[in-house]
């Protein structure tokens, strides 16, 4: 099964980037599913329902999160009622929405999708190992095709999650800096790991934002309004192929296109 992972979709011109470049990558690689990261899909930051349906549309089977999931405010209605999407699954007990699933492709196998924010630089949430492993417990009794979307600041953090889940998930794939790295392998018990998928969209930016704007703020350090910006845009991620009997990756290459 070969398993399209497209890294943090930053606003309209990340949607642009999905719309344009994932049909032909479909074809490209023979794809039976695809999870993308949309936390920054609207506007540059959350999701709303409008901005889901468009990303579904254009080929998107779940959408995965992070911290900015509550930044819309129609996403506590939309979370709820559409199991496609994903929140971080360790955000305290009471939370709108889901944090894991199983899916079905379209030739009916079953894929599991596991969504964790990470906690080093970030806000104080329920532990991320422990949250990952019980859910690949309860997902692991439906299916051995399981995904990992760990939303995290620090590297160390992902990797050690990534080692964790050696020969659990089948692979464990990060999120959320926005900078595609380099160190894409198969870990030895057969998880597929990948620090981070990168980012969809402008890449003339810094992480998606307009260069201006990030740079006033860093020299004059008041607050700015950070508009995303439009130049030179691309898809970031990663196909995995996992040996469905197994849950097994058999291997994972790293992906970036630009719109053409």
């Amino acid at each position: 099964m070969k398993i399209l992972f497209i890294g943090d979709i930053v606003g309209s011109p990340g949607r642009d980037a999905v719309r344009n470049l994932l049909p032909e990558l479909k074809k490209e690689f023979a794809l039976d599913f695809v999870i993308a990261n949309a936390e920054n899909a609207a506007g540059g930051s959350g999701i709303t329902s409008k901005v889901a349906e468009e990303l579904f549309v254009s080929g998107c089977d779940v959408l995965t999160s992070g911290d900015h999931i509550w930044k819309k405010k129609d996403i506590f209605e939309l979370i709820n009622a559409e199991e496609r999407i994903l929140r971080p699954g360790n955000f305290p007990a009471g939370a709108a929405g889901r944090g894991a699933n199983v899916y079905k492709t379209k030739s009916g196998a079953k894929v599991g999708v596991i969504n964790v924010n990470g906690r080093v630089f970030m806000q104080a949430l329920e532990c991320p190992f422990r949250t990952t492993l019980a859910a690949w417990q309860e997902l692991s009794q439906e299916t051995k095709v399981i995904i990992v979307d760990i939303h995290a600041e620090a590297t160390s953090e992902k990797v050690a999650l990534g080692w964790y889940m050696d020969g659990k998930a089948s692979a464990v794939l990060g999120t959320h800096t926005h900078i595609q790295t380099a160190d894409e392998r198969i870990l030895p018990d057969g998880t597929a790991y990948l620090t981070d998928a990168g980012m969809t969209g402008p890449y003339d930016s810094v992480i998606g934002r307009r260069v201006e704007d990030v740079l006033e703020r860093f020299l004059s350090c008041v607050p700015v309004k950070f508009e995303v910006a439009e130049e030179n845009v691309q898809l970031a991620g990663a196909v995995v192929d996992v040996d469905e009997s197994t849950g097994r990756a058999r291997s994972i290459v790293r992906v970036q296109r630009k719109v053409k």
